[in-house]
């Protein structure tokens, strides 16, 4: 059969090849597709190449963004401790002058009574120091026992007060603004009768 433009006849035609040509004409076929495939075989080396060149360049990136995750998470970690820090030096600041009483209050050399109204003084510069810090007491004794911010270590059974308050506060319990810092511990009374 006659080619016109490297195609045969069939192929032409648009015929199909495999049904259409003799048993000699197929080796032609099967050589030239065996081309294809010498030609394909350096297809794939160079396509595994650009695969593993993408791969690499896929690692590498994140490699570096994880490497970025970790700067910043260190970063951050540090920015936090550093606040937490200038936070506690600014408490620290205010409660020193409190300290700087006690010290004075320790040396002199004074009566029991004024001894004594002095750590008043302190005590209560203390406490203001604690309010503008934002740390109030929690009132305790005459309320009822609320278990939110009360602890009882005792129950005391009374006629004199109703059932479930506070008859002593054996340790006072404080809030840093709404948070719990530490629950008052009490004496609550047991009366079934009221």
């Amino acid at each position: 059969m006659g080619k016109s433009n490297g195609k045969s006849e069939v192929e032409t035609a648009g015929l199909d090849v495999d049904h259409e040509l003799p048993a000699g004409d197929s080796d032609q076929s099967s050589g030239s597709a065996a081309g294809t495939n010498a030609a394909e075989g350096a297809g794939p080396e160079s396509e595994i190449q650009r695969l593993k060149a993408e791969r690499d360049s896929l690692l590498d990136r994140l490699a570096r963004a994880q490497a970025e995750f970790e700067n910043a998470r260190r970063r951050a970690a540090k920015e936090q401790q550093d606040f937490r820090d200038f936070a506690l030096v600014d408490t620290i600041k205010t409660l020193l002058p409190v300290v700087d009483n006690f010290e004075r209050a320790l040396q002199t050399k004074s009566e029991a009574a004024d001894f004594r109204s002095g750590v008043e003084l302190i005590y209560k510069q203390l406490q203001d120091t604690l309010n503008k810090l934002g740390v109030h007491p929690i009132p305790a004794k005459g309320q009822p026992f609320d278990p939110h911010v009360h602890e009882a270590i005792e129950m005391v059974e009374t006629q004199d007060a109703p059932d479930h308050e506070i008859l002593e506060e054996w340790q006072r319990g404080y809030k840093y603004k709404d948070r719990l810092l530490r629950p008052a511990m009490v004496r609550v009374a047991k009366n079934p009768g009221k």
